[in-house]
């Protein structure tokens, strides 16, 4: 799995003009799934994204979880995370795992935060979606479950 992790004020997901899923200050996480991911990836993943310490503490500095600001967790999926762009002019997604996979490894994933005691929202699978965010820092990290 690849997530692209944002710290936001807010953020939002709309379908076809209609809001799907909405959170005020926390985290906006985009989530691909790969072909060669491993199963505890989704837990692994969920563990690192609530225990990342990068909201301020009263000293300005990245010191806290998101359960310390009571922040809240907007999942999106993104298949793009494995685009490969190295050859031609359009990217090959070969790398990202089949939509089937790809859902339940998501949803796992969301799951995890949940049981960490993250409250969640959840982007809509295979759907063009809309996200509107305001990234606070800007803060934005990419981690590569193959890496953990």
């Amino acid at each position: 799995m690849r997530i692209v992790l944002q710290r936001v004020s807010r953020a939002s997901v709309r379908v076809e003009g209609h809001l799907v899923a909405e959170i005020g200050p926390g985290l906006l996480v985009f989530v691909g799934v790969g072909h060669d991911e491993r199963g505890d990836e989704p837990d692994r993943l969920a563990e690192k994204v609530c225990h990342l310490r990068i909201f301020e503490d009263a000293d300005g500095k990245m010191n806290l979880p998101l359960a310390d600001v009571d922040g809240s967790v907007l999942v999106v999926p993104q298949f793009t995370l494995y685009g490969d762009w190295r050859k031609g002019r359009r990217p090959s997604w070969i790398g990202a795992a089949p939509p089937e996979l790809a859902a339940g490894r998501v949803e796992a994933f969301a799951q995890s935060l949940e049981a960490l005691g993250a409250r969640v929202a959840r982007g809509s699978f295979r759907e063009h979606m809309e996200v509107e965010l305001t990234n606070d820092g800007p803060v934005t990290l990419f981690l590569d479950g193959a890496d953990l």
